[in-house]
């Protein structure tokens, strides 16, 4: 292979059978379980970078069933985002979601999600079932259960205007990628948006969860102290690419 060829087809490793397809990844039916939770606010300092800043004292503990995804597949999620806010250098404030944590059960999304995006992804075995009156959102790391959530099934039709402009606020994760040295070649801020958004549905239940420890799958670390609410929506989307917002390597 040439080397012109080799910068003509490189888009993601394995170099001649990439663990993805090129993007755009669009999302059909994907159904959202997320439980609002308060924790310790000391805890959510520790683990937000800057120039992000924690909003208040909760995270959203997000359960997200994607049954149908272009390039993906067929997989489910889970995670932490925490409500922060950016201020950009024009002093404009952006309120947001900082992804903090998130499990998932197929090869080819975590490899797209952390080398495109630098979305923070584990594997291991996020489940959510439909439980009768209940819908029931399980997380195991290897065989030990880490996370167990609970929440009423359709108990009230939630504010759709309220829920898409939630969708709309931007996401914002850390980028890490090693150098062949051992140190950060790769660090940065990136932010992006959920676009395309057809929302079908959106109601509100009753929650409960639990965190468990573990030590490779630390979600306890920002305990839950009081369940807010409970969520549980479906909607299309077409998961946007991201932009850098701040380079940790040049400051």
């Amino acid at each position: 292979m040439k080397i012109a060829d080799v910068r003509a087809n490189a888009f993601a490793m394995p170099l001649t059978n990439p663990a993805y397809p090129k993007p755009p990844y669009k999302f059909y039916n994907r159904e959202f379980v997320v439980i609002t939770y308060r924790t310790d606010p000391e805890k959510l300092r520790a683990v937000v970078p800057e120039p992000l800043e924690p909003v208040g004292d909760t995270v959203a503990y997000e359960f997200i069933r994607m049954p149908d995804s272009t390039g993906f597949g067929d997989y489910t999620e889970t995670g932490q985002v925490i409500p922060v806010r950016y201020t950009t250098p024009s002093g404009e404030v952006q309120t947001g979601g900082y992804v903090h944590a998130m499990y998932l059960d197929d090869n080819s999304p975590i490899a797209g999600g952390r080398e495109i995006w630098g979305f923070p992804k584990k594997l291991a075995c996020p489940k959510i079932i439909h439980e009768a009156e209940t819908l029931v959102g399980t997380l195991h790391y290897g065989s030990v259960l880490c996370v167990n959530a609970t929440m009423g099934y359709k108990h009230r039709e939630a504010d759709m205007a309220a829920v898409r402009k939630g969708m709309d606020n931007p996401a914002f994760m850390i980028k890490i990628i090693p150098h062949v040295d051992g140190t950060a070649r790769v660090c940065e801020l990136v932010r992006y948006y959920m676009e395309d958004i057809t929302l079908k549905g959106a109601w509100e239940g009753p929650a409960a969860l639990q965190l468990f420890d573990h030590v490779s799958c630390d979600v306890n670390k920002l305990p839950v102290h009081e369940v807010v609410s409970g969520s549980h929506y479906i909607a299309d989307i077409t998961l946007g690419l991201g932009e850098v917002i701040h380079d940790y390597l040049k400051d």
